[in-house]
């Protein structure tokens, strides 16, 4: 069946009235390859440590841990045994652990991120409990303070909250998704102003867009154009990222979905509007011709891949418009695709900070202190990008036809192609899983 339906979608491909040459879902797959093959390539000691800046740092941090939230995400779209491997070496390296005790006291998300995969790893095996006891634990902790203030800058948003919601999903618990919420709120309305948790709000509902954290609320302006004021890109990447994720991670009756889906659709709007004509966004969203460093080329990867990634699950579950973002995520792909060196390394790579100038210069050639991250991004998005369109050449070629009536639920389940849940799917067999075309 896997072999009929690749070649139907290679016969019906050339006569789709959309897409460009390398938006199509092989494409998409074929670089993404490339790129998880580059950095496991760079990178094939699963533990080692990095001393960037003298300082030494273990490969569970957010850095690393991002990039195998990319790569799990390609995983979910084509099982590749090296990407599985690759990923369970380093859990199992850590003891799946997610911090150290000295790490935890702060609850400081940066090291609450690797539990994303942990728990996604978990899922997949739950009779390991290993994959889960550690992140829950540390998590549990931090929800025990009482305190909702911990997300003191927008990155955070995606390194711990997603953390929560697959909790929430697994155990059923409500107080992980209550807790998840009542964080979110506080970082969204209350965290800025001119200090940390000033009560003024980083998320500008009237631009659409987010202050990275306190410092860059108003009257902080744009380094190049100083009538504009400061949004910088991967950082609203990290929140647009997270409200996918989220709303991946819960059920359709979470009862703050709806608020969750009103700040990502709201964000998608600014971001379209934000995007330069060669499909990639600056560093600074709302300063066109602020690039970062002296010296850059414009294009920057970290950020971009992310608000294409976003954007294309939003079309994907049908929150965003088709007609409209579909062109968006056209151009945003053919970046992404453009970024990519023949050996499948990424450019246009922001390193590590805080706002556009941060990083270091951003070229194609350039390489960041830390790429791990910014590989992840990439990845990430491109996933997301191979759903898409995996759904699209399915409508396309007319294999979607028999359950076009049928209205499934996004649910673990498995269903054949006249909308019957399958309690025992078959190995090689299509099937509907989670509203999407898939092979067992």
């Amino acid at each position: 069946m896997k072999i009929l339906y690749s070649l139907l979608l290679m016969i019906m491909l050339p006569l789709m009235a959309w897409g460009s040459d390398v938006f199509t879902s092989q494409t998409v797959m074929n670089t993404g390859v490339d790129v998880a093959g580059c950095f496991m390539r760079r990178c094939p000691d699963v533990g080692a440590k990095s001393y960037v800046g003298g300082k030494e740092r273990n490969s569970k941090i957010w850095t690393r841990s991002v990039f195998y939230e990319g790569l799990l995400n390609m995983y979910r779209e084509e099982q590749r045994p090296e990407w599985l491997k690759y990923t369970l070496d380093w859990a199992e390296f850590h003891n799946w652990v997610s911090s150290e005790d000295n790490e935890a006291r702060a609850q400081n998300a940066d090291y609450q991120c690797v539990g994303q995969s942990y728990l996604q790893l978990y899922q997949m095996e739950p009779e390991d409990k290993r994959r889960m006891e550690h992140i829950r634990m540390r998590m549990d902790e931090m929800m025990a303070t009482g305190r909702t203030d911990y997300w003191t800058w927008i990155d955070a948003i995606q390194m711990s909250m997603p953390v929560l919601a697959l909790l929430g999903d697994i155990t059923g618990d409500g107080e992980y998704h209550d807790y998840m919420y009542r964080s979110y709120i506080y970082t969204r309305d209350y965290q800025g102003g001119s200090k940390k948790g000033g009560g003024q709000p980083l998320f500008n509902e009237s631009t659409g867009l987010w202050y990275r954290d306190y410092q860059f609320d108003p009257p902080y302006r744009d380094l190049v154009e100083h009538d504009k004021d400061c949004y910088w890109s991967r950082g609203n990447g990290w929140v647009y990222m997270a409200l996918a994720r989220v709303l991946q991670f819960t059920s359709e009756d979470e009862k703050h979905r709806q608020e969750y889906i009103d700040d990502f659709v709201a964000m998608s709007r600014a971001l379209k509007d934000c995007q330069r004509e060669d499909g990639s966004w600056n560093v600074s969203l709302a300063a066109p011709s602020n690039f970062g460093q002296p010296g850059s080329e414009g294009p920057e990867m970290t950020g971009s891949s992310l608000f294409v990634g976003g954007m294309a699950y939003g079309v994907n579950i049908g929150l965003l418009d088709r007609e409209t973002y579909l062109p968006v995520i056209e151009k945003g792909w053919e970046a992404m695709h453009n970024a990519v060196h023949a050996d499948g390394y990424v450019g246009y790579m922001q390193g590590t900070g805080s706002k556009p100038e941060d990083g270091g210069v951003i070229t194609y050639n350039s390489e960041p202190d830390f790429e791990d991250f910014g590989f992840g991004c990439w990845l990430w998005g491109a996933a997301e990008v191979h759903s898409l369109l995996v759904a699209l050449e399915g409508e396309e070629s007319g294999v979607n036809n028999v359950a076009a009536d049928v209205t499934l639920p996004a649910d673990n389940a498995y269903y054949d192609l006249y909308g019957r849940r399958v309690e025992n799917p078959a190995a090689g067999q299509l099937y509907i899983h989670n509203r999407r075309l898939v092979v067992k």
